[in-house]
């Protein structure tokens, strides 16, 4: 018995001369650690970056069709898109239908704060993907509600637009313009309300 008691006395005495961790973190652990850290660390920069990259085209647009008090009924497609600066623009197509008197059909385009503003009146220019470009009048003549909003009439523009994603290019002064590109989801939902579907 006193030689397993002094065994064990030994153990005990060397294992108090090593350092505390030395034990537990030799340098190929140590090694394995940083690599799995690195690992872990490269994956959550890829998982951020792809969940960036799926938001970058994220587009909320509805058509909706109302009837008002004057047995008017209303048809619109509403939705949210940046311009080329990162600036949000509420951008509208509405269709108003007049029981006996005919119908409109405007794009309202509202800046929201930060935006610049709009200059009245300037028509609206509309390029497609294959170049094509067609200008919508401006229906605010003289003074619009707020500075940065504008209206312009679509009913001769909107047969006449291809199914297929567009840039409206809103006049600045100088030779500048501000520019929204519409994606080919919007058009589809714009054409929808142009033939009074809700």
């Amino acid at each position: 018995m006193m030689k397993i008691r002094r065994k064990a006395n030994q153990y005990t005495r060397n294992r108090k001369n090593l350092p505390r961790f030395s034990v537990c973190l030799s340098p190929t652990s140590i090694k394995s650690v940083f690599w799995w850290l690195l690992l872990l660390g490269i994956l959550t920069f890829f998982m951020f970056l792809g969940l960036g990259s799926l938001s970058t085209e994220t587009v909320i647009a509805a058509v909706e069709q109302q009837q008002t008090a004057t047995a008017e009924l209303l048809y619109r497609s509403q939705t949210r898109l940046d311009d080329q600066s990162g600036k949000v623009w509420q951008v509208i197509l509405f269709k108003q239908v007049y029981p006996g008197e005919g119908e409109t059909l405007n794009l309202r385009l509202v800046g929201f704060p930060g935006s610049a503003e709009l200059i009245h009146p300037q028509p609206l220019k509309i390029t497609t993907a294959t170049g094509k470009v067609l200008s919508a009048a401006d229906v605010f003549l003289d003074e619009a509600p707020a500075p940065t909003i504008g209206q312009y009439d679509f009913q001769d523009i909107l047969p006449k637009l291809p199914t297929e994603p567009l840039v409206l290019s809103i006049p600045q002064p100088g030779d500048r313009s501000i520019n929204i590109s519409v994606p080919l989801r919007v058009v589809q939902e714009w054409q929808r309300v142009g033939s009074g579907e809700g």
